[in-house]
């Protein structure tokens, strides 16, 4: 989680974007590009920046975004006809008052709901994430329910909240006992719509037979090199049975939630090479930046 650096990471400059642009001209080095920020739709450069991106030999071209100005349909059209071909789009919860309690945001929910109409009639890939929290978690069955009429959600993603801190000071966390019932329901649910899953930051041990649902993989990131340091105080890979456990995806349990609710011995198991599956070998192929 990256939240609260938002105000202060520098974004990437024209120069360092157009470098990115020229090498992977010359050296075709990635397959796609993913163009984020704290919201890139408001980028009035972003037609531009995906239509170069194209012009440089990416193949795919990704926004990250939480999607509510694409219920504009000439906007949409716009990134669309750019070369734009992939949205990633954070929902945050499944139903309008929880997520637009959260956003702080009325009508945030239904407006991202017709964002994501409006370019379901287009060739493109849709792909959701919800940040699993507290407030969030109990509606995630709900929102697999609520996209149930999508073609093009090709993908739901599902990031059980990590705070980049020590302590979970927003008391957002989710016991675990709590969160693996309602994810693995949604999970089960996306694949009855045929859509792919993927997990992150949930110990891999807990999913049983959704294990390969867990990829912890991201992107080469290009970024303000001051959010390593934030970075480094997520915690990851703390766990009892670090040492025994065959999984190479698992994060373990993070400083915030062992200071929280303990370090789970009890019910956390290390995973051995006959009941642990390699979610790295079913990941996508294709190489994004």
């Amino acid at each position: 989680m990256i939240e609260d650096t938002m105000d202060w990471l520098e974004p990437q400059s024209e120069a360092a974007f157009a470098e990115l642009l020229e090498r992977n001209a010359s050296e075709r080095k990635w397959d796609g590009i993913i163009l984020t920020g704290s919201e890139i739709t408001l980028n009035r450069n972003l037609p531009d920046m995906a239509r170069r991106a194209r012009d440089a030999g990416f193949a795919h071209v990704r926004i990250q975004t939480h999607g509510m100005h694409l219920a504009n349909p000439a906007f949409a059209q716009r990134l669309i006809d750019a070369g734009v071909d992939e949205f990633f789009i954070s929902v945050t919860a499944g139903d309008h008052e929880t997520h637009d309690a959260i956003t702080g945001r009325p009508g945030s929910f239904e407006k991202i709901l017709a964002g994501m109409a409006i370019i379901d009639a287009y060739d493109v890939v849709i792909i959701t994430n919800t940040v699993l929290t507290a407030n969030s978690f109990r509606s995630a069955p709900a929102l697999v329910d609520r996209l149930a009429g999508l073609k093009r959600l090709r993908q739901m993603e599902f990031w059980n909240y990590w705070p980049m801190a020590e302590t979970d000071r927003k008391s957002l966390l989710i016991r675990f006992p709590d969160l693996i019932p309602v994810l693995k329901n949604a999970i089960e649910r996306a694949h009855a719509y045929g859509r792919r899953v993927e997990v992150k930051n949930v110990p891999e041990c807990l999913l049983g037979a959704y294990q390969e649902c867990l990829v912890n993989d991201q992107p080469e990131l290009m970024i303000d090199p001051r959010f390593w340091g934030e970075f480094g105080r997520n915690g990851f890979d703390q766990c009892v049975h670090r040492n025994q456990c065959a999984s190479k995806q698992c994060l373990g349990v993070g400083t915030a939630y062992a200071q929280r609710f303990g370090w789970e011995a009890d019910i956390l198991a290390p995973l051995t090479e006959h009941n642990h599956f390699n979610s790295r070998e079913n990941n996508e192929k294709t190489s994004y930046l």
